[in-house]
């Protein structure tokens, strides 16, 4: 598919419309599609991605501002339509042979009407490229944009239904709002939200990208961290039994082991072997992650801290310990902590963290667990957004099937 995507401006200039545009153009390019971006102002933002700068679609361009002086009295002056008809042309030259058109925010405000008019008879006159109307505010719904609207043309473009477009809002009360004023049903408009990228978000090191990405441990909820040596006294294998049962009815649960082996016992090589072979048997190839066979040396602390804001709980079933420096460092993290309930563990952690006795089942402590996660909302609000809200996901579940309708409806 070739995707033109329009607005005021485009990213390195900061806003939301701008990240969100940005994202799309990458996610499109990231799928095989060939994607140009029109906007006033801007950069380009990837090799795969043509940026073409056209300076009357800018919200700030001088002849544009000229123009809106008149339009916010509500006056329509004749610069206007000479404005259109050039707007119209710079259109005609850059999209004719795109398969869509993706219009962000120019055809809900009134920051520039000739683009949002030159858009519209595109609409009504030509067949291809469809377009596709991304409504993030709306101009007509806004008290504070009142006093700069005005019946007739060309203010009720913004809420008018144009003929073929398809609707999209980021949320159900832009959609509600949208479909009152456009007075056109709910189904007519689709929602996608906006996404975060995660990765750039948390600020990861270029190595733990390099493990969450050959590990795809966003696909993994709830994520447990346990961050030591492989060592038996830290008791690996119980932890492993634990998510063995979470798995049950937490399908999608897995474990990050951070730690080499131990360097001072030549036994913990046979040790780490029986930890695999037990992965093995519990089938738990795809969910018991021992960064050691990533990369066997020492990780850096600056990675440590990366897993303690990447995982969902810290799970430590130590059978001893002479301190307990995980949970010092859970704490910080904001990161639930389960735990054996042993005496320097017990200590730093008080009541506020949940023990369990080595001799409790593994059964017993998953279901333990289990319950304190769901009805945790941070932890309920944590694990929703990274399985809703990545822009992987968002391409998968809206943007893939929005692009590749035949026709919009």
């Amino acid at each position: 598919m070739k995707i033109v995507l329009v607005h005021y401006s485009a990213p390195p200039i900061i806003g939301g419309v701008e990240s969100v545009l940005g994202h799309h153009a990458c996610l499109f390019a990231d799928h095989g599609h060939t994607v140009r971006i029109l906007a006033g102002r801007g950069a380009a933002l990837d090799e795969r991605i043509q940026y073409v700068e056209v300076p009357l679609f800018d919200s700030r361009h001088p002849d544009i501002l000229e123009v809106k002086s008149e339009l916010d009295l509500g006056r329509v002056p004749d610069r206007f339509y000479d404005l259109v008809d050039k707007l119209f042309l710079l259109l005609r030259q850059q999209v004719e042979d795109a398969d869509w058109i993706i219009a962000h925010n120019v055809c809900s405000l009134h920051k520039n009407l000739a683009l949002t008019a030159a858009l519209h008879r595109w609409t009504c006159t030509e067949d291809r490229p469809k377009i596709i109307l991304w409504h993030h505010d709306l101009a007509w719904t806004t008290p504070r944009y009142q006093p700069e609207l005005h019946p007739g043309y060309p203010w009720d473009l913004l809420r008018k239904d144009w003929q073929n477009a398809q609707h999209v809002t980021v949320s159900r009360l832009r959609q509600r709002e949208l479909a009152e004023l456009l007075d056109i049903p709910l189904e007519r408009i689709r929602v996608i939200p906006n996404g975060l990228d995660f990765l750039t978000f948390y600020k990861l090191e270029e190595k733990t990208r390099h493990f969450v990405e050959r590990l795809n441990l966003f696909a993994n909820e709830p994520l447990f961290l346990l961050p030591v040596r492989i060592t038996p006294r830290k008791n690996i294998e119980f932890a492993m039994q634990i998510l063995a049962e979470l798995r049950q009815r937490l399908p999608e649960a897995a474990l990050v082991v951070t730690g080499p082996l131990g360097a001072h016992n030549p036994r913990n090589q046979q040790y780490f072997e029986r930890l695999l072979e037990l992965r093995r048997q519990l089938a738990l190839e795809e969910a018991v992650h021992f960064l050691a066979e990533v990369s066997p040396e020492t990780l850096p602390d600056s990675v440590i801290a990366d897993f303690y804001r990447l995982a969902d709980a810290l799970l430590l079933p130590s059978r001893e310990e002479g301190f307990g420096i995980p949970i010092l460092e859970a704490g910080l993290s904001r990161l639930p902590v389960f735990c054996a309930d042993i005496p320097p563990l017990r200590e730093i952690g008080g009541d506020q963290v949940m023990t369990f006795s080595l001799e409790e089942s593994a059964q017993g402590i998953a279901q333990r667990i289990e319950t304190v996660l769901q009805s945790n909302p941070i932890c309920a609000l944590r694990r929703r957004v990274r399985r809703e809200y990545g822009w992987e996901q968002i391409y998968a579940t809206h943007l893939a099937t929005l692009i590749e309708k035949k026709e919009p409806t």
